[in-house]
């Protein structure tokens, strides 16, 4: 449920966390609506501050905004070239190519799509041109930035939500991203393995289909074989991930495990396994280094789908999230949890791609009548 002492934030705090996306340093920058200085430099958990008496005043749920913020697998050669005319876009993409050492924007722009398609290089497009984006929904619509009360981000979509909520700095956690996706990438290229994408029947047995898998894979010699669910979508809607042998058992077995259909999914390894072990600790090492404040609003952990209280409670549940499964419909129940005939906020996938609109309509039609999608090229396109 959106918590209405967060939902009372003023517009100049809002401001603070929209000009921390832009900022070059520790320092967060302040932004074109005047906000005030943040507060000093704290690794500590930032105390709860006193609500404003304003937020005990009933407000009307459909003028708040939630932000949703799409992952790995949802970019496109092309994306980001309708955002470039918009303030500080051009600057985030100049800071990235500083920390990654290539240039990121002509590869959004240009590709060549088999470059961009690697996890060491989508992660941080996805990551950049989401961030981009806020910025053309700051232009276009400001009030849906400054009445944002919650944000959820899928696998890597989790930081630029911690970014947009003031909790990190947008360079500092882009060289954390950048980290993460070669540490994945490495991960990946230790053991043959992939990702399905499985739609199935109200009789379908996820966790019994995974246990039969990887018993096939017993049987191949393979030792301590992973086959789990990664991604929780919608109802029905699963991803399967671990050793390649035992996707292929499914889909080879898919009528009898109920599964209407199977897609391997175009990515290099088992994300959200314990086969992303290995990905852990440098991840922990270089969030140990980052400095990360509190939420200044709700955000969403795709660990357990709950929200997050304090900077170390991100630090521990984006390690765990490498090898967790993303437990996305049920964040989005937990978002969208309210009262027989409450109204729902307006909802913004900000981010290359339509797919976190897919998935809320599936999981909450109600919630989606509310949904619209911020383009990352031009709407002519």
């Amino acid at each position: 449920m959106l918590n209405p002492v967060l939902g009372s934030m003023s517009a100049a705090c809002r401001g603070k966390r929209l000009g921390s996306l832009l900022s070059l340093s520790r320092s967060l920058a302040n932004n074109q609506r005047g906000s005030p200085d943040p507060p000093p430099e704290t690794s500590a958990p930032l105390p709860d501050r006193e609500p404003e008496r304003s937020w005990k005043r009933r407000k009307d749920p459909s003028s708040r905004s939630v932000f949703l913020f799409p992952g790995q697998g949802s970019q496109f050669v092309g994306m980001a070239r309708g955002l470039l005319k918009y303030p500080n876009v051009k600057e985030m993409f100049d800071a990235a190519q500083k920390i990654l050492g290539y240039d990121l924007l002509s590869l959004c722009l240009h590709g060549p799509e088999e470059e961009l398609m690697k996890t060491v290089h989508c992660q941080p497009a996805v990551f950049v041109t989401s961030l981009a984006a806020v910025e053309r929904l700051n232009r276009e619509n400001p009030m849906a930035v400054e009445t944002c009360v919650a944000a959820a981000g899928f696998s890597v979509g989790e930081f630029a939500a911690l970014v947009f909520s003031g909790a990190i700095n947008f360079t500092e956690a882009l060289y954390a991203v950048k980290v993460r996706a070669e540490a994945m990438q490495k991960a990946s290229e230790l053991i043959p393995s992939g990702m399905l994408s499985v739609l199935g029947r109200n009789q379908a047995q996820y966790k019994y289909a995974c246990l039969q898998a990887k018993e096939h894979c017993k049987s191949l010699g393979v030792e301590e074989p992973v086959c789990s669910v990664a991604n929780y979508l919608f109802p029905d809607a699963r991803v399967i991930a671990g050793h390649q042998q035992a996707l292929d058992f499914l889909q080879q077995n898919s009528r009898r495990l109920q599964f209407m259909r199977t897609t391997p999914l175009p990515v290099s390894g088992a994300f959200h396994t314990e086969l992303m072990a290995s990905a852990a600790e440098p991840l922990r090492e270089v969030l140990r280094q980052v400095e990360v404040r509190r939420p200044e609003i709700s955000v969403y952990s795709n660990v357990d789908g709950k929200r997050y209280m304090n900077e170390s409670h991100v630090r521990r549940q984006l390690v765990k999230q490498l090898v967790s499964p993303v437990k996305w419909e049920q964040t989005l129940h937990e978002i969208y949890e309210r009262t027989q005939g409450e109204r729902f906020p307006q909802t913004y996938e900000v981010g290359p791609g339509k797919q976190l609109g897919a998935t809320l309509q599936r999981c909450n039609m109600k919630a989606f009548k509310t949904y619209t999608n911020v383009q990352v090229t031009t709407y002519e396109d």
